[in-house]
């Protein structure tokens, strides 16, 4: 199972790596942009994670709720915490979101238990 996560962590940092590594000037800008958003400010990167998670529940993006999840894990959310996220997220984006809320909660299953 922890082999999900480390593939999951091993492909995107992979595939990062080629598209930085084409020096396009709006895409290198965008990444380190969303690098900055989730540094901590006024909001610690703790709510920010959360934030995060939460829009790409509503966005339906797997990939980046599995990002997410990961971040809010080394945050130190507990699960407790993240079924709250997961309510806001159903809430906000409505029973669409509960196909990915059922992928989300099996993957923090994972982190927490890796």
């Amino acid at each position: 199972m922890a082999d999900q996560i480390q593939e999951f962590n091993d492909y995107r940092a992979q595939m990062n790596e080629v598209i930085l590594g084409k020096q396009n000037k709006v895409i290198n800008r965008l990444f380190n942009l969303d690098t900055n958003t989730y540094a901590e400010g006024a909001l610690s990167t703790k709510v920010k994670e959360m934030l995060g998670l939460v829009s790409s529940m509503v966005l339906r993006c797997d990939d980046c709720i599995k990002y997410h999840l990961g971040k809010c894990h080394e945050q130190g959310i507990t699960t407790e915490e993240m079924y709250e996220i997961f309510a806001v997220a159903n809430i906000v984006g409505g029973t669409i979101v509960i196909p990915h809320t059922r992928r989300a909660a099996e993957y923090w299953d994972l982190l927490m238990n890796n």
